[in-house]
């Protein structure tokens, strides 16, 4: 799979999701990440891989713990990805708004008459 399908995979879970979120806030040993949710430890330890396989996590060990930390640059591809879309459905309601207006003048034109709902003040 590409980096970028793995993001998604990994976002796509509400526990992962949790987990980045409490990343964000910094480093965190296994079993603070783990403390919140009621799952086994073996269930949090495949989110943790899979969120690892998508770049999202590292692992470094500092004395006798192992601290996860976040790596959101894999998130920014996800950003650009959807920033495309964006683009897509800005254009789109420009001119679903283009249209909208044109017909407006026409039914003005036609019957000479403005709905008060869409005066302008």
């Amino acid at each position: 799979m590409d980096q970028l399908t793995d993001v998604f995979t990994a976002i796509s879970h509400p526990t992962r999701r949790a987990i980045i979120g409490r990343l964000a806030n910094g480093p965190a040993r296994f079993l603070d990440i783990a403390q919140p949710f009621d799952l086994a430890l073996n269930a949090v330890t495949k989110h943790l891989k899979l969120l690892e396989r998508a770049g999202l996590i590292e692992r470094e060990k500092q004395g006798r713990e192992v601290l996860i930390s976040l790596r959101p640059e894999p998130l920014r591809q996800v950003a650009g990805w959807v920033h495309e879309y964006e683009r897509f459905w800005t254009e789109r309601i420009d001119l679903f708004e283009d249209h909208f207006r044109k017909q407006q003048k026409e039914t003005v034109s036609r019957t000479g008459k403005v709905n008060p709902k869409e005066k302008k003040p």
